[in-house]
């Protein structure tokens, strides 16, 4: 069983298109959970209504590491075994899965890197933007993702810690394609706009923290 998280900020257009590429794509057993901020009325109607998925509401005003909080809490309203770290502007590919399953079967590795198709470091096989959790993994090392970024980087961290644990395994041929504006196909919007801000204090942050 898999708790595919997504969370979402002022994208309405995005919910159908993710939710359809998971149901398509995703051959194991399943829950896709969107992840709504109170307020964000059009993207709650269009993950609740729309796509028919099942949405919750968080209980804060989306600020400053609003993604991570959201991916920790919504792993906190699930119990399946393994727990995808998604977003609204990625679209699933058929048997990503099965293919991230087997890795993490035969690697016996907790923490599996999937293929976005676009970034330099995950096509070397070396990082992975998002990924598929074991609980067990989670529980041990006591939250998914950082809260203390502004955005950026908690995948950056993630990674990292899991490479020292060795715990990290990289399935290319599990491909979970990240649309964004730094690959030219998707446009910067306030969303964007927001995850950008604190570029360089994220970084500073990653090095305190990982020492890279």
């Amino acid at each position: 069983m898999i708790d595919i998280l997504i969370p979402v900020l002022r994208r309405p257009q995005n919910a159908q298109k993710v939710a359809e590429s998971a149901s398509k794509n995703t051959r194991s057993e399943h829950r896709l959970l969107f992840l709504c901020s109170p307020g964000d009325y059009e993207e709650l109607d269009a993950c609740r209504n729309v796509t028919g998925a099942e949405t919750l509401v968080v209980g804060w005003i989306p600020g400053s590491g609003d993604y991570a909080r959201k991916i920790n809490w919504g792993f906190s309203q699930g119990s399946a075994e393994w727990v995808f770290q998604g977003a609204d502007d990625v679209r699933f590919h058929r048997d990503w899965d099965v293919e991230a399953l087997e890795v993490a079967r035969s690697s016996k590795k907790r923490v599996i890197g999937t293929n976005d198709l676009h970034n330099p470091r995950v096509l070397r096989g070396e990082h992975s933007t998002h990924s598929l959790i074991a609980r067990s993994y989670v529980l041990e090392v006591g939250e998914v993702l950082c809260e203390e970024y502004d955005h950026q980087y908690v995948d950056d961290e993630l990674i990292a810690l899991a490479k020292r644990r060795e715990e990290f395994a990289f399935a290319k041929k599990s491909v979970v394609e990240h649309f964004h504006p730094h690959y030219g196909d998707a446009e910067r919007d306030s969303t964007y706009t927001k995850a950008f801000r604190a570029s360089m204090a994220d970084r500073k942050l990653y090095r305190q923290r990982v020492g890279r």
